[in-house]
């Protein structure tokens, strides 16, 4: 039984507690966690064409865009402060080794350069990965018995790295999980004289149910079997430490854990792990049970949004990548 001053004393932190949560401006004043659109990646899906804005059914809000919309799509995001961008490919055409993805002139390649010449301060990731490019939808080459082929498949990735540095991208972000892909992509970079170039890793890239949406977005879909082959196992948190590790021996200079809500705990034991800048992928998946909930009226929008995006940040992730960027840097300029 608590009595007298010990019943005095019990009650001090929670009162004191509740005396700075009393106004906004208190809130806010003592508030450990916060957002910043600099912080933000907008993915960007890119297609040939003119005048295309598609909309991705399964992805309220976002488009495949052709190139003549990206000026614009550049200067929208600048003026938001949302400073960063990630670049996904939809070629003309397709092919056993995924040649559109590291052509000089491919999609991806020109969508840098048009990017560049509109806005040459915006930072310009390509995602670099053969499974938008390759007609079955896996992300590296080929066995003639339907294996992907680790060692194989290096060479065409880095020559992706390559002529997306060619093209002005300022950091190359390799997705596909092969093994050995950040030291090779990096030695090709160097060789090439773009050492300035820096590499995001997909560190802890897991087999996901959550990709959903974005393999109808960046029509990727494997045509057979999945990719678990190659990406992570869910059910493992020790193995992402390794792979960032690993990572961060090939000399990546941004690792990623991705996706993000269900991999909250593995966002805090990398965070915990490495001084690397850590960036986090908010996924399709994420993004779209949002979206139907709120079209549903059973979440408030702006407030579950930013609450999510919060989470991430508070689990330690210092980028984030997002398609709910826009509308959140424009919530964001009005609580400022």
């Amino acid at each position: 039984m608590i009595t007298g001053l010990d019943q005095r004393t019990s009650t001090i932190g929670f009162t004191r507690t509740r005396r700075t949560r009393r106004t906004a401006s208190l809130r806010g004043l003592v508030r450990e966690t916060h957002l910043s659109p600099s912080s933000f990646v907008y993915p960007i899906f890119v297609t040939h064409g003119k005048n295309v804005r598609e909309p991705i059914k399964s992805m309220p809000d976002q488009f495949r865009l052709s190139l003549d919309q990206l000026r614009n799509e550049a200067k929208e995001l600048l003026a938001l402060g949302v400073n960063s961008v990630l670049l996904f490919g939809i070629p003309a055409s397709k092919d056993a080794s995924g040649t559109e993805g590291y052509a000089t002139n491919g999609i991806i390649q020109q969508a840098v350069r048009v990017l560049k010449d509109t806005a040459p301060d915006l930072t310009v990731i390509c995602d670099v990965c053969l499974c938008e490019y390759t007609d079955h939808g896996h992300c590296g080459v080929l066995s003639a018995t339907g294996e992907v082929l680790n060692d194989e498949s290096l060479p065409l990735l880095s020559e992706m790295a390559v002529t997306c540095a060619d093209a002005g991208a300022d950091i190359v972000a390799p997705s596909d999980m092969m093994d050995g892909r950040v030291a090779a992509v990096r030695t090709a970079l160097d060789d090439a004289n773009f050492s300035d170039t820096a590499i995001m890793a997909y560190s802890a890239k897991y087999a996901s149910a959550y990709y959903g949406p974005f393999r109808e977005a960046a029509d990727s879909a494997p045509q057979f079997g999945d990719r678990r082959g190659y990406q992570m196992d869910p059910s493992n948190a020790r193995e992402a430490l390794r792979e960032v590790e690993a990572d961060t021996a090939e000399q990546a200079d941004i690792t990623m854990v991705k996706p993000a809500l269900a991999y909250l705990d593995v966002i805090r034991q990398v965070r915990d792990l490495t001084n690397l800048p850590l960036a986090a992928y908010n996924v399709s998946g994420e993004y779209s049970m949002l979206k139907a909930a709120i079209a549903n009226g059973w979440l408030e929008e702006e407030r579950v949004i930013l609450e999510t995006l919060t989470s991430i940040r508070r689990a330690g992730a210092d980028i984030l990548i997002t398609y709910h960027a826009k509308e959140a840097a424009r919530w964001l300029a009005v609580h400022d």
